[in-house]
């Protein structure tokens, strides 16, 4: 099986046609894909200005689509190694208790799903790694906070764990991210509208 690096010599490949080379690109979001695959690849092909469903789309637009997801892989193997080496040092100075950064991890280890969405069509408009950085630094700031780390947006929705949404918590209403408990506080979490995210969404 192909990896990321592999896959995306395939996309950025001029011998290959355009259909292969989206595939390809297709297959990146099954090693690294921050929202999810699905929302991801909506979130790729709307910056890069490429229709989800287009078969034969511009090379350039794929590479384009490539070079975003490739920013926010670089930024978040970067964060990983450096997670690894805090927890080796922390273990040697016999810190073994895990706190919510080490929850976030695990969940989120591989590099799926780290910020999950509300849907597929509804995440940030930032780029990847911009929403990746501000995500780590409100996760590594340890302190809960009245508003969404990735837009600003202080309404949330508590969406509940559905098969149209594995993933449960505070929906933010701006930008529609999934953020981690953990992240805020206790009188935001009460607040979060506990009502369907779809009907939440809708009337935002």
């Amino acid at each position: 099986m192909a990896g990321f690096r592999a896959l995306a010599e395939q996309v950025r490949n001029p011998r290959l046609v355009a259909t292969q080379r989206r595939t390809a690109l297709r297959k990146c979001l099954e090693r690294f894909a921050p929202y999810g695959h699905r929302a991801t690849w909506h979130h790729l092909c709307t910056r890069a200005g490429i229709a989800t469903q287009d078969r034969d789309p511009d090379p350039e637009r794929l590479v384009a689509a490539l070079t975003e997801l490739e920013e926010a892989r670089t930024l978040w193997l970067a964060y990983e190694e450096e997670f690894a080496a805090r927890r080796r040092k922390e273990k040697h100075d016999g810190i073994r208790q895990p706190g919510a950064l080490d929850e976030w991890h695990r969940r989120t280890w591989g590099g799926c799903d780290i910020v999950p969405c509300q849907s597929p069509q509804r995440h940030p408009a930032a780029r990847l790694a911009v929403v990746l950085r501000n995500m780590i630094a409100a996760m590594e700031a340890g302190r809960p906070r009245r508003d969404c780390p990735v837009c600003g947006g202080t309404r949330f929705t508590w969406l509940p764990e559905s098969m149209n949404h594995p993933a449960s918590g505070p929906a933010c209403r701006e930008c529609g991210v999934l953020a981690p408990v953990s992240v805020l506080t206790p009188e935001v979490l009460m607040a979060a509208d506990r009502v369907s995210g779809a009907g939440a969404f809708a009337a935002a």
